[in-house]
């Protein structure tokens, strides 16, 4: 049975291992490393798997190696794993944001499979979306089975274009921070109507779960849905004329722009680490 090793025991770490028990995949065959002892106890008292405070001591056997780090901690990794690495040539799989494969491979090693992914924070109640890049060196079967891990936290896409990865960043890793935001921008303006909070922000975020529902479980073209819910004259035509006047689609465009830039900036802010 393939073991899986975790560097890193934070929350996405957590979702991931909490999905592949889920699915059947044995506690036994998952270990991690967290610096926190805490962290530790309560890992292994919730999923029973084998906890470490040294990174080493977790990726020792693994086939498939987890990178579930801030970014910035990357380059300090290798130090520590990358004698194991040599010997193992696992599969490493990096959640970290914005990190690239060309930098993964300088310094973990260029002969290793490398999988690069983007998840968001849903993934922690499973309803994630993830975006996912490989190197040449992922075979087929390693291929699926990175998807496997992913898929255990909600839905997954291969991307293949790297360049692409600060998009899936910017729309989905932090979309649901748009999300979160329109919905306290509903909420305010029913509380500006007279509405009380409590009442407007279950209205709110029940309408918007419904909607997005509804886009995933029928399989219809968003406009299609918002045109059926239009009608003409309407209250909904004069809602979506007011965004439409307001320049919501340049506005969303232009964040989007933003948030992908930035991602590429932080990318190569780690170009010059050792």
């Amino acid at each position: 049975m393939t073991h899986i090793a975790f560097i890193g025991g934070g929350n996405m770490a957590r979702s991931l291992i909490g999905g592949l028990l889920k699915t059947g995949v044995a506690a036994s065959t998952i270990s991690v490393a967290e610096p926190r002892a805490e962290a530790r106890q309560e890992l292994g008292r919730e999923f029973g798997v084998a906890c470490y405070a040294e990174n080493r001591l977790a990726a020792a056997d693994a086939q498939v190696l987890v990178l579930a780090v801030k970014p910035q901690i990357m380059p300090a990794l290798h130090n520590e794993l990358r004698d194991t690495l040599q010997r193992q040539r696992p599969m490493l799989i990096s959640i970290a944001a914005g990190v690239r494969i060309d930098q993964l491979e300088r310094w973990f090693g260029a002969y290793l499979p490398i999988v690069r992914c983007m998840p968001n924070t849903p993934a922690l109640i499973g309803a994630g979306a993830t975006g996912l890049c490989a190197n040449s060196r992922v075979s087929p079967p390693q291929r699926a089975q990175a998807q496997h891990i992913l898929d255990a936290v909600g839905l997954t896409r291969w991307i293949d274009n790297e360049a692409l990865m600060d998009t899936v960043t910017a729309i989905s890793g932090s979309g649901p921070a748009y999300f979160f935001a329109l919905v306290e921008a509903l909420e305010d303006a029913a509380v500006a109507q007279g509405m009380p909070r409590d009442t407007a922000r279950a209205l709110a975020a029940q309408t918007c779960l419904g909607a997005g529902r509804m886009l995933v479980e029928s399989g219809e073209d968003p406009g299609v849905l918002r045109q059926r819910v239009t009608s003409p004259n309407g209250t909904t035509q004069a809602a979506l004329e007011s965004f439409a006047g307001d320049g919501l689609s340049r506005t969303v465009s232009r964040a989007v722009s933003a948030a992908t830039q930035r991602g590429a900036e932080l990318a190569a802010a780690l170009d010059n680490a050792s």
